[in-house]
């Protein structure tokens, strides 16, 4: 089976670990060469079937002498293509002798990167809890859990709301319309506050869908506020039906686009 992925460069470790992590301990390895990289990605073809993969990499077979495959004189003397398929048949013998060995050398990287993986998986939960109090393992919030993986860019991305837009919009898969405001808890206007305000335009919501929706994005918007506002703004995050989804013929009847 070939291998055809979007990411040439990506590696056979990193690419079997993912797909197939039930196959550590099973796959047989075979190096094709590396001149074959120039052309191919790192992982050439694959059989699930036998457990086998064939890697653009040179085999351990390499590092041996040049003596050790031929010597000088093999090649100028005799018939040419019969000491060449003599040549072949013994590149052929030593290929499958040390097949166990790179098998085996490839098994350590596979278990090399599933540790760099899991490590740098840590690394993360390790410097929210430890540089910005944040406990991810202990966030229940699936909306706030999606944002608290910048926390460590948060220097740069605090303020940027065009960036906080595309991120609801990607969260929630749906089309979100940002707007600022003036904010104010009284009705005088002489002292106000910035407000920003994103509305998420999901449509086909019941009523309890809709509550249930409210509720679980107030924790987000006081995360946002918190984190990715700066301290004079008001963030507002409402939900909304669009125009287009709505179903009612009667003008005026109320519904949760309403605001009184």
């Amino acid at each position: 089976m070939n291998v055809n992925t979007q990411i040439p460069e990506i590696g056979a470790e990193m690419l079997l670990n993912l797909l197939y992590p039930e196959l550590e301990e099973k796959w047989i390895a075979h190096h094709d060469g590396t001149f074959y990289r120039n052309y191919n990605q790192d992982v050439l073809s694959l059989s699930l079937e036998e457990g086998r993969v064939w890697l653009s990499r040179d085999s351990l077979l390499g590092l041996l002498p040049q003596g050790v495959l031929s010597g000088e004189e093999d090649l100028k003397k005799g018939d040419w293509s019969e000491k060449h398929k003599e040549l072949e048949r013994r590149i052929k013998i030593l290929s499958e002798a040390f097949l166990p060995i790179d098998t085996f050398a490839f098994r350590r990287l596979l278990k090399a990167e599933k540790g760099v993986e899991d490590l740098l998986g840590d690394k993360l939960s390790y410097i929210l809890k430890n540089y910005f109090g944040y406990d991810l393992e202990a966030e229940q919030n699936p909306y706030v859990r999606e944002f608290a993986v910048l926390l460590p860019c948060i220097r740069e991305r605090r303020g940027d709301f065009a960036l906080i837009r595309s991120l609801l919009a990607s969260v929630f898969n749906c089309e979100v319309k940002m707007s600022e405001r003036r904010y104010s808890q009284s009705d005088s206007s002489r002292q106000w506050l910035p407000e920003l305000r994103y509305e998420l335009f999901i449509p086909g919501l019941t009523a309890g869908e809709f509550r249930d929706l409210n509720r679980d994005i107030q924790p987000l918007r006081d995360f946002l506020s918190e984190w990715f506002m700066p301290v004079e703004v008001h963030l507002e995050l409402l939900v909304k039906q669009p125009r287009a989804a709505r179903t009612s013929s009667i003008e005026g009847v109320l519904d949760y686009n309403t605001e009184l």
